[in-house]
């Protein structure tokens, strides 16, 4: 691994007049490393801490550079896209994947963990990473990079951003046994720790402010971190006055996310996934 990285620091850096078939090869054992899951673009060391790989996205970005506009045929449908990213088979009988037919889709580059539920229609693109035992509910994306734990559970409409479009530094990392709520929407490098329930249309961003009940505080991301729900937070949407003369006599709100609590028991019971749905 650490000579596939070399060699693809290489040819990351340069200009796509550059590029030749050497890069085509380095980027093909890149793009084959994502997609079983042995190259990632955020790892979490022994102290919690989450690493993040700078050079897997630019990996993906050289994919664009290098590819050529191609039709794929499917059935009577078509579609068209970069031939570095080809539809690709997946692992199903390996990993036990269930995908429900329906119209789900998951790129090149994008590594589905053991026993991955994928229900009609999903999205998972490259670079995403989803562990075992988790469930991609309708409707609901995993967008580039995006890092998700086991047992998580993404239910319908659930928006996961990535980390391509707009450019960040750091992906949406989802912590194992963590439940977000239908229509929910987590963006740009917000850290989701395990164990945390974000209710039905909770909205999470960078900018967003956090509020927290029971411990007194206001949670934000800082100028080196993230936005960071706490371990087994329950967030829920909440309001909180505007400011101004004008605002309080037409007596404005403004939307903002409020932890209610933390994991119980009584959470845990409501949160829990069927399993004969598995």
């Amino acid at each position: 691994m650490n000579a596939l990285r070399e060699r693809l620091s290489h040819h990351v850096e340069r200009p796509q007049s550059e590029l030749d078939a050497d890069s085509r090869a380095v980027f093909e054992l890149f793009i084959e490393a994502l997609t079983a899951g042995t190259l990632r673009i955020a790892t979490r060391d022994g102290a919690g801490q989450w690493q993040v790989d700078i050079l897997v996205k630019q990996g993906i970005l050289l994919g664009f550079k290098l590819g050529q506009w191609e039709h794929f045929p499917a059935g009577p449908l078509e579609f068209s896209d970069k031939d570095t990213y080809a539809p690709r088979a997946l692992p199903l009988a390996a990993r036990n994947i269930r995908i429900v037919p329906g119209g789900s889709s998951v790129r090149p580059g994008a590594y589905l963990g053991h026993n991955v539920t994928l229900m009609p229609p999903a999205y998972v693109n490259v670079g995403a990473y989803v562990d075992d035992d988790s469930m991609v509910d309708s409707h609901a994306l995993v967008g580039s990079c995006a890092q998700i734990g086991k047992r998580v559970h993404l239910s319908a409409a659930v928006q996961i951003g990535g980390v391509l479009e707009p450019i960040g530094q750091a992906p949406v990392i989802i912590e194992d046994d963590v439940f977000v709520g239908g229509g929910s929407g987590i963006y740009e490098g917000t850290l989701v720790r395990e164990r945390s329930v974000i209710a039905a249309g909770t909205i999470l961003t960078r900018g967003t402010r956090v509020y927290d009940l029971v411990q007194g505080r206001v949670i934000a991301a800082t100028a080196k971190g993230p936005l960071e729900i706490p371990a087994g937070a329950v967030v829920v949407p909440g309001s909180r006055p505007a400011r101004g003369d004008f605002a309080q006599a037409e007596g404005l709100q403004l939307y903002t996310p409020v932890i209610i609590k933390y994991r119980d028991e009584r959470t845990d019971a409501s949160t829990t996934l069927e399993e004969a749905l598995r």
